[in-house]
């Protein structure tokens, strides 16, 4: 697959609509609506783009040159960079999705989505990606949270008739339930964090851990908080056996840090989980 790390499409709202009240799908097509032509979507379900943002205050504004930016000005005045999963891509259409989670006034990206309106602009950075699940498995375990969910929807799109899923996500409350579609045999678990008496993200491991798995060949796909992600990284490894290369297990927050701080933090925490695998593998 090309490296599209640096490749910057420019983006413009065309539709908008609220899923949930705190989950909001905004669909991309080029500049003045014309069709994303050559958009070189993977084949992934777990691909996404990074979206820029100017930071606040900044003297530049949509319409800019983010490589003009980023080659004459210091990191400290570069766009803000969200990674968002792209729910889905329209070939024909030449338009893509993208669910954004919304919180508020909290961080940037999630406000501009909130206040976002048909015809605003905005860059992306991408695409990139690495997961779809292997036709060839005999099951599939999907766990996340709203974070994660355009990913396992994307996933739940792709599985065939026949397969097998498990799928656990957890979200505030069954306001922010989403009617999920798929062709294959699943069973569906959500949990919510309003009626847990458990911190966040505990209750949904607790409910993995506890549930009936299948046996064989499981590609799994685990991603949202980081503190859920590692117990469940460990329980998956060694208490159930799986192979990593069957794991597909990311971070991609961590509570109660800010974007930039996970950011700045998670190459620590994967260097940590790592050498925590090393050593139980080694023992």
């Amino acid at each position: 697959m090309p490296n599209n790390k640096g490749r910057v499409t420019r983006l413009e709202v065309v539709e908008k609509q609220w899923l949930t009240p705190h989950l909001v799908r905004l669909v991309f097509a080029g500049p003045g609506g014309a069709p994303l032509a050559d958009f070189p979507m993977p084949e992934f379900t777990d691909t996404y783009v990074k979206l820029a943002f100017p930071r606040p205050g900044a003297d530049y504004a949509e319409p800019y040159d983010l490589e003009e930016v980023r080659a004459t000005r210091p990191p400290e005045q570069w766009p803000v960079l969200r990674a968002y999963t792209i729910r889905w891509f329209d070939d024909d259409a030449g338009r893509l999705a993208i669910d954004l989670v919304v919180h508020g006034d909290e961080g940037i990206a999630g406000p501009w989505a909130a206040g976002a309106e048909v015809g605003d602009p905005v860059q992306a950075l991408g695409p990139g990606g690495a997961y779809a699940p292997d036709p060839e498995a005999d099951a599939h375990l999907l766990v996340g949270d709203e974070a994660a969910l355009p990913a396992i929807a994307a996933a739940l799109d792709r599985l065939p008739v026949g397969a097998r899923a498990d799928v656990f996500v957890e979200v505030a409350d069954g306001a922010e339930e989403l009617t999920l579609t798929t062709s294959a045999d699943v069973r569906l678990r959500w949990v919510h964090r309003a009626c847990s008496a458990l911190p966040p993200g505990e209750e949904l491991a607790a409910t993995v851990r506890a549930a009936d798995l299948p046996d064989g060949d499981v590609h799994a796909f685990v991603h949202g908080d980081a503190g859920f992600v590692r117990e469940l990284r460990s329980y998956l490894r060694f208490d159930r056996g799986m192979p990593r290369e069957r794991l597909s297990i990311s971070g991609y927050w961590r509570r109660g840090s800010s974007d930039e701080e996970w950011r700045a933090r998670k190459r620590d925490w994967n260097a940590a989980v790592e050498a925590e695998e090393t050593q139980r593998t080694s023992a």
